[in-house]
């Protein structure tokens, strides 16, 4: 496995540490909380602490040993989208949200000179809570949108969407744009999407009416399987941040395959107030948007337009015409 591949299939592995995290505050909170003094002296407080600790292990155990049969239990109908995203994923950021909350009650009980870190924790408690409600819109077919900028240079463009997963991406073009090819490219082994997401892209776009319009391809964002100048159009959404110390190569791949004055709608994830909600200080270990303008820049873009989009950045790149 070369070092692209390896950076790919390795860039979720933090998944399990949130687990293992998750295991060992529901067995503090279940089995160390319940003997503290304050605690133990209130049979509602030994009783609660013990339920809270009861959820989050098992809810914990479930995320990260059983995430196959939460699929199973949680299957949607099939007359719905289903874009795949893991059980940690979408259920992760409650569970930390109830861990705060539970730490910063057991402080006020147990340590109340330690008021201001309960209160410290009860907010990244609302903050999780919030991120829970964020990651929740990924699954939605209402949310699979894109910003309105002028990305088109005709109506009859060829568009390249670069890291599709499930199709999300690519049902909110297809949904934005009514003619045109698109070509769906993924190198379908996400562990965060079940699958890798090639099952699930199929019958997302079956369902969307899709399926005659778009081509499916696998492949590598940093070595794409196409000619010199073969799109008109390209959209990556979420895909090329994770490519690490990579995304650089990625975004120039991409310009490479774009016909001159071809243009690019880049979607990242920044640090900032979403990120914040959803990942916590993890957020902070993400590129800033000076670095994505920079590396733009340097793999030969033009900025033509740039905001934030339901918490994300997007930007309007151009290959230059000349």
């Amino acid at each position: 496995m070369d070092a692209h591949k390896t950076a790919h299939a390795h860039r979720h592995s933090h998944l399990w540490l949130v687990g293992v995290l998750g295991i060992v505050a529901g067995l503090l909170l279940f089995i160390y909380v319940p003997t503290l003094p304050a605690v133990s002296g209130t049979m509602l407080l030994f009783a609660g602490f013990h339920v809270v600790g009861g959820i989050v292990l098992l809810a914990s155990l479930t995320l990260t040993a059983g995430s196959r049969l939460v699929r199973r239990l949680h299957r949607p109908s099939p007359d719905t989208y289903d874009f795949g995203w893991a059980p940690a994923w979408r259920y992760g950021p409650w569970i930390a949200a109830l861990i705060l909350a539970a730490a910063a009650a057991a402080l006020l009980v147990a340590a109340p000179p330690y008021w201001p870190v309960a209160m410290l924790s009860t907010l990244l408690a609302a903050s999780s809570f919030a991120g829970g409600l964020v990651a929740r819109t990924a699954s939605r077919y209402d949310h699979a949108i894109l910003p309105m900028v002028d990305l088109l240079t005709g109506p009859d463009d060829s568009v390249l969407d670069a890291g599709c997963g499930a199709g999300r991406t690519t049902i909110a073009l297809g949904r934005a744009f009514k003619q045109g090819r698109i070509t769906a490219l993924d190198r379908f082994d996400s562990d965060y999407i079940e699958g890798g997401g090639r099952r699930l892209l199929e019958r997302n776009l079956q369902l969307a009416g899709l399926i005659d319009r778009v081509r499916i391809e696998p492949g590598d964002l940093t070595a794409l399987p196409f000619a010199d100048s073969s799109f008109d159009t390209a959209v990556s959404a979420h895909a090329i941040d994770h490519l690490g110390p990579h995304k650089e190569q990625g975004l120039r791949e991409i310009r490479r395959v774009l016909k001159p004055g071809g243009r690019f709608l880049l979607i990242v994830w920044v640090p900032g107030w979403a990120m914040f909600s959803l990942a916590n200080v993890l957020s902070l270990l993400l590129s800033p948007k000076r670095d994505w303008r920079r590396m733009a820049a340097s793999a030969g873009f033009v900025l033509d337009d740039e905001g934030m989009f339901n918490g994300y950045w997007f930007a309007l790149l151009r290959k230059p015409a000349v």
